[in-house]
């Protein structure tokens, strides 16, 4: 196994030690893991478990992330490891992210894995399928590595400020989820606090990286109407109005395979609150149907995305009106 020493944001206390990689601040004695799988302590070290182990690699449609504003038509390589430091009772890859225990991985050296991206003409590296914050010595090396590279970031948002500046400076683009907007469902659901995301939203929007944020709907547990607004008021307040929100539909998964699938309408409906909020790119995820971005400005329509591909009218990102999109091409 493939462990290693000397992670950042660790600190000794007494016989254990701290970790201030995220929120959690896990407290680690002899033989013990963080709640994310990643960090352990072995022989009196605190190790990272999971360095440079890659369980998931593809050429992956920049729509799947998703990021609809973000070079539209394109492709990136995609990167994952094993481990999370949310315990949400929902995750679709809860088999990496919450049992990496027998999982089949391979060691990808932070070099190899630039080296790779190149290889596949790639202009892009987005680490995602599990949390990468939980990875992220390996990618701090690995951006360091290849400064040439455009760096997405598919995450939670779950992590401390010291760590998420590192990261925004080598960072192009992330698309953050906002698992619901209250704080007993991020407890009760997901074994986190709302705040914090929150707080990385602000931060890493008021960097300049490009952001997008995905609300999964899952029926009976924050699908109302009062947090469809709530979410989306405070998304035009603290951020932008055309920052692109995506509500995703929910299917049952991993601890909570007894609720039933998103109705169509629920999702409708979160559409028509968040427009009528302000927000001007909301789009439906895992529903069937074109996806359409229009011009804020004149209303023509610049891009259509369906299941056979994408059809797009741009060029950069300016209308033909000269209205200027929040879009990176």
């Amino acid at each position: 196994m493939v462990s290693i020493e000397q992670p950042s944001y660790v600190s000794k206390k007494g016989d254990s030690f701290e970790c201030g990689l995220c929120p959690n601040h896990c407290r680690l004695s002899e033989g013990k893991s963080g709640l994310c799988r990643g960090r352990s302590v072995k022989g009196g070290r605190l190790l990272i478990d999971n360095y440079g182990k890659v369980t998931s690699i593809a050429m992956d449609p920049i729509e799947k992330k998703p990021l609809y504003h973000y070079y539209p038509g394109s492709y990136i390589l995609s990167v994952g490891s094993y481990g999370c430091n949310m315990d949400c009772r929902h995750c679709q890859n809860h088999s990496i992210s919450q049992d990496p225990i027998g999982n089949r991985y391979r060691y990808v050296s932070p070099e190899d894995l630039v080296s790779i991206c190149h290889e596949e003409g790639s202009e892009a590296l987005a680490f995602t399928y599990n949390e990468p914050t939980v990875w992220y010595d390996y990618v701090r090396d690995v951006m360091e590595c290849g400064p040439d590279i455009r760096y997405v970031l598919v995450t939670n948002g779950y992590i401390e400020r010291g760590p998420l500046d590192v990261l925004c400076g080598s960072t192009d683009a992330m698309n953050i989820d906002v698992k619901g907007f209250t704080e007993d469902f991020y407890r009760d659901v997901c074994g986190a606090r709302l705040h914090n995301v929150l707080e990385t939203c602000s931060t890493v929007f008021r960097r300049g990286i490009h952001l997008e944020l995905t609300y999964l709907i899952i029926p009976g547990y924050n699908d109302t109407e009062d947090q469809f607004s709530r979410f989306s008021g405070w998304v035009c307040d603290k951020l932008s109005c055309e920052v692109p929100v995506h509500f995703t539909r929910f299917h049952p998964d991993n601890r909570m395979t007894y609720v039933s699938p998103t109705p169509i309408g629920t999702m409708e409906g979160a559409r028509d609150i968040a427009k009528g909020a302000g927000l001007i790119n909301v789009y439906l995820g895992n529903v069937p149907g074109t996806s359409v971005t229009s011009c804020p400005g004149c209303g023509k329509e610049l891009i259509r995305r369906s299941y056979d591909g994408i059809e797009s009218s741009l060029k950069g990102n300016v209308c033909d009106c000269g209205r200027r999109l929040y879009l990176r091409a």
